[in-house]
């Protein structure tokens, strides 16, 4: 079975309550329940985690080697700052989906930069919630072509 890790960053905790005309009504919760279903019906497994804090981030990109086949990351804010998860990104061999909810490239001009998209596989930005749907179809699609597996699946037995 696939394995796909769902990394969130900072403040995505607060989808919902923070500047929902931006961002949606949706919690991550809810966002994440959606992605649950969608996973199930392309059986694949997901492990989801949000963190506020990079060096948590760093250590689940770093650990996913082992365990996962793909990663779908929401770095937030840290888009635009972390030197540190692009590095960690780089040191896996793990496909990896960045996805951001807004358009990044029509807000800010501070946010027109990604340092962690040139390490993934590709980008997804826009669309809201369904960001990650697009990037978990994309990702199975890739692993499945057998470009992409990371670790050894017949070791799930």
């Amino acid at each position: 079975m696939i394995k796909i890790l769902v990394l969130n960053g900072p403040s995505l905790n607060m989808l919902g309550k923070r500047e929902p005309a931006l961002y949606g009504a949706e919690t991550l919760d809810d966002i994440m329940q959606g992605l649950r279903e969608r996973a199930a019906s392309l059986s694949v497994q997901l492990e989801q985690v949000q963190s506020n804090e990079e060096g948590v981030l760093v250590s689940q990109i770093l650990a996913s080697r082992e365990k996962f086949d793909g990663i779908i990351l929401n770095p937030a804010a840290y888009t635009h700052t972390s030197v540190a998860l692009r590095d960690a990104l780089q040191a896996v061999t793990v496909p990896c989906v960045e996805v951001h909810l807004t358009n990044t490239a029509a807000r800010e001009e501070f946010r027109h930069v990604s340092l962690t998209a040139g390490a993934c596989l590709g980008q997804i930005m826009g669309f809201g919630a369904m960001g990650y749907h697009l990037a978990l179809i994309g990702l199975v699609q890739y692993l499945k072509s057998g470009r992409g597996l990371a670790r050894n699946p017949s070791a799930d037995g």
